[in-house]
């Protein structure tokens, strides 16, 4: 919506699909943050200027059917919920599909009532639960889920979050005990002033190595917790009535899906990955999209917001020009040499190959990134990467080799 909006500020048409029913994703389900602002608050701010904002179209319900075309002339196929679709035409891509948290397996979670994610904790506080604020004793767990096996990336908010719903919890009952067993506590920037705070309210940090979790039971109705305090060097239990558990972020289960409909990489988490990450940390690969918010990585309310408006300013560099110039080094077609053997169009990870009514292939010069794929793997030799020819390589390589 950020996007969008900051688009449609500098007289763009835009046009916002959301999966969903409903606009705002993930920030329905914060309530507050620990600089104290109020998530809502934006939110229905944010889906007010978008719903009235005339140059923004917004697609609810709706997915992205399959993407074609290149920077300054893309066609996209919106499907909506009954079924129909529409194609739009648009210069630039901006994914900002969001993430998903992680609902676990372990500890406990789905078998015991009593055992809950940070998320879930928040929605209770938020609405005002009496019950969870008299509570005596309260247990967080962190890292579930992440920086282990297959999942070594941190999920930057858990730490954060953990912190501030326990701040909440003692707020509203001081005399209600906390205990967040952690591996490495990371608020890093201003929240290691809330950190401190906390440990001032009186809430108890127990560490614990990867090697050793907490072990997790239930007996009798009532929960208990072994875990070894790797500082102490000895087992602690403890025995309280709630158990929170700081979750993942995980990217959207239909990632990979989607990166194929528009030909974009992730990363190995799933992840949608940036052309370069400190050269181009806002652009693909493809010219023309760009990415921001959880599609991109883990990150907070304020990195997000400022990422959208990164993204932004990449495109209207493409938007506000009348015409684009692109690059020499692309590949070409010699129609003579051609048997339209396909070979070109199966080679081509960005798909833009294709064979023309006169039975040869043509590949349009402002779609093709310069990867040479195609030249290599062609059989006749009849596709040439401009630049970059047989001839201008061994060339090369003999001035090199007599150097």
């Amino acid at each position: 919506m950020t996007a969008a909006l900051g688009l449609a500020s500098q007289g763009f048409e835009t046009v916002l699909v959301e999966k969903d029913k409903v606009l705002g994703g993930n920030l329905h389900h914060i309530h507050y943050t620990l600089d104290g602002n109020d998530p809502q608050e934006l939110l229905t701010s944010l889906i007010e200027q978008v719903e009235s904002e005339p140059k923004i179209t917004v697609y609810k319900g709706a997915e992205v059917k399959n993407t074609s075309g290149f920077i300054g002339n893309y066609k996209t196929v919106i499907e909506m919920e009954q079924g129909d679709t529409e194609e739009v035409e648009h210069g630039t891509v901006i994914v900002a599909t969001g993430g998903t948290e992680y609902k676990p397996t372990e500890y406990l979670y789905g078998e015991s009532d009593k055992v809950i994610t940070q998320t879930e904790l928040e929605g209770r506080l938020a609405d005002g639960g009496e019950d969870i604020k008299k509570l005596n004793s309260v247990a967080m767990i962190q890292c579930v889920g992440s920086r282990e096996e297959d999942h070594m990336y941190c999920s930057r908010v858990c730490c954060g979050q953990a912190i501030k719903n326990a701040i909440e919890l003692k707020d509203a009952n001081p005399d209600t005990e906390v205990y967040i067993l952690y591996r490495d506590i990371r608020t890093y920037g201003m929240s290691e002033l809330k950190y401190r705070e906390a440990r001032d309210k009186g809430i108890n940090f127990i560490r614990f190595d990867v090697e050793r979790k907490p072990e997790v039971s239930e007996t009798n109705g009532r929960l208990e917790i072994k875990v070894f305090d790797s500082v102490l060097g000895t087992d602690i239990m403890l025995q309280p009535e709630i158990l929170v558990l700081s979750s993942a972020i995980r990217p959207q289960a239909d990632a990979a899906e989607f990166a194929s409909k528009l030909k974009l990489p992730l990363t190995q988490d799933k992840f949608f990955m940036e052309a370069h990450l400190k050269l181009r940390p806002l652009d693909f690969v493809n010219e023309g999209m760009y990415l921001c918010g959880l599609a991109h990585s883990p990150k907070t309310i304020s990195e997000s917001i400022t990422q959208a408006k990164g993204a932004v300013s990449r495109a209207l560099t493409v938007l506000s020009k009348p015409q684009l110039m692109i690059s020499g080094v692309v590949s070409v077609v010699d129609p003579s040499q051609c048997a339209a053997c396909l070979t070109c169009v199966r080679a081509c990870p960005f798909n833009v190959p294709r064979i023309t009514e006169d039975k040869v292939a043509y590949i349009e010069g402002a779609a093709c990134q310069g990867c040479g794929i195609c030249a290599s793997a062609c059989p006749r030799k009849a596709i040439k990467l401009q630049h970059y020819t047989d001839e201008q390589v061994i060339a090369k390589t003999a001035v090199l080799c007599n150097t």
